[in-house]
Order: structure tokens, then C-alpha cells, then sequence
């Protein structure tokens, strides 16, 4: 595993145009419902820090695992995409009855949301890539891995130091939780019936102290395709664990 780059995109799939993101009026300065929806290798464990803190400030927080890591380790098969993955939030927006609601994806699920956005904008106010892959129609992960096997069911999970976990104690929680992740998320498509973000407004936060993603990359193609606001926080990949406080005031500014 290269620590300074965790995934990239198939060549050619990137982006599939120039598209703006709808212009949209001053919103009410009301509690937002966030949906965080994690990475590879984690699971709705990782974001134990985040959530008090945004709940303190009255707050909605969902956290879904995705199926066959974290917390859903026994579902995980050859079966499950990203398509599959993509059905796990769009469900849980449609089961938890969720309305005007802000997605969290946490690198790999920026594809993760961004297909969820492709069928379930009615429900969303807008979205957030935290350090996250942002990808066009055709796209497909490449993990940047040199234990990447092209049949494994699943990939390993890299240590807890790639993520840019400076502490100790840290690093021993979040790897004692990484599970390995479907290998077949990595290698479908990304399929999008409609414009990439789908119209709603979208925020893109790179983590940069290390930086784990090829931020420039994945910030203009943010910009040029879905009209995303820029951030950043310095501090390592999984901020939800080593900035939570930082975090929860970006959100919280963003949503507001």
C-alpha cells in the first residue's frame, strides 16, 4: 500500500463533462440531517467521535454500515458492487423516511453517494466528499495496492498509519476495527442516470496534513463537474477519528 495515495480512478472515467451545480437560494439556518457513510475497510464504528458532537448542536446522524464490512463482516461474498453499496444508502433514505438530508462519503464512498444522489435527490439537501473519491458515469475504483489480487472476494485492509493516524493509541483502535473490503466495489462502474451530483449543492473536504488522496485531481474535477465549495482540514484521512472537533464545526458551517 502507497500511503500518499489510497485510491484513483480508472483512466478515461473521471468526468463526463462541465456541469454547474443548480443555483439555490440562503437556506434556513436549521438542523441538518447528516447520513455518514464511511470508507473502505471501516465501517459506522469509525465515526464514534463525530456523532456526539454533532448531535450536541441538535443535529440528525445516521451512520450505515455498508454490507460485507465493519459491523457487516459475515454478509461479505463475491456478490456485493458498489451498486450494492449505492442500494444500502438509498435504502436507509427511504426506510429512516429521511428528508433534505446532507451525505457524508468518506473517500470510496464518494462514489458511494454520489450514486446514491443519482436516484434519491428528493431526499437529499446536498452533498459532502470528506477526502473522497469523486468520480463520472463509467468510472471505476483502482486500489492502489500491491497485494491487490484480481479474484480475491476481498482486499485486506492497509494498517491504520496509511490513513494519516499520527497517535498510537489510535492507530491500534482503528486497526483492531478495519475488516478487508469487497474486491468487486473496486472494479464496477459507477452508473449514473443523471448529471454527476444530480443538481445538489456539494461541498469537497480535503484532509491535507498528510495528504493520503490526490487532492488537486479530485478537487477540480469537485469543481468544473458539480460546482463543489472547497475546504480543508489539517489534518490526516480519517479526521473523523484524529480532527472530530474540526470536523464537526466544518459540517455544522457547511450545513448551516
Amino acid at each position: 500500500m502507497r500511503r500518499r495515495t489510497l485510491l484513483h480512478l480508472a483512466a478515461g472515467a473521471l468526468a463526463g463533462g462541465s456541469i454547474a451545480a443548480q443555483a439555490r437560494g440562503p437556506r434556513p439556518r436549521t438542523a441538518a440531517a447528516f447520513v455518514l457513510v464511511h470508507g473502505a475497510w471501516h465501517g459506522a464504528w469509525c465515526w464514534q467521535r463525530l456523532v456526539p458532537l454533532l448531535q450536541a448542536r441538535g443535529h440528525r446522524v445516521e451512520t450505515p454500515t455498508l454490507a460485507g464490512v465493519g459491523e457487516r463482516i459475515a454478509e461479505l461474498s463475491n456478490a456485493i458492487t458498489l451498486d450494492t453499496h449505492i442500494g444500502d444508502v438509498a435504502s436507509l433514505l427511504e426506510t429512516r423516511g429521511l428528508r433534505d438530508a446532507i451525505l457524508v462519503g468518506h473517500s470510496y464512498a464518494g462514489a458511494v453517494i454520489l450514486g446514491a444522489a443519482d436516484r434519491m435527490a428528493h431526499r437529499l439537501r446536498g452533498l459532502v466528499f470528506l477526502d473522497a473519491v469523486v468520480a463520472g458515469h463509467g468510472a471505476r475504483m483502482r486500489l492502489v495496492a500491491s497485494h491487490d489480487a484480481p479474484r480475491a472476494i476481498a482486499i485486506p485492509p492497509p494498517p491504520a498509519a496509511s490513513f494519516g493516524i499520527p497517535d498510537p493509541a489510535d492507530r491500534a483502535w482503528v486497526d483492531r476495527h478495519l475488516t478487508p473490503h469487497p474486491a468487486r466495489t473496486f472494479d464496477s462502474p459507477l452508473l449514473l442516470a443523471n448529471p454527476a451530483g444530480n443538481g445538489l449543492d456539494c461541498a469537497y473536504i480535503a484532509c491535507t496534513l498528510p495528504a493520503s488522496m490526490p487532492h488537486e485531481r479530485f478537487q477540480a474535477i469537485a469543481r468544473a463537474t458539480l460546482g463543489c465549495r472547497l475546504y480543508e482540514l489539517p489534518t490526516g484521512h480519517d479526521a473523523m477519528v484524529t480532527a472530530p472537533a474540526a470536523l464537526a464545526d466544518l459540517l455544522a458551517q457547511i450545513a448551516a
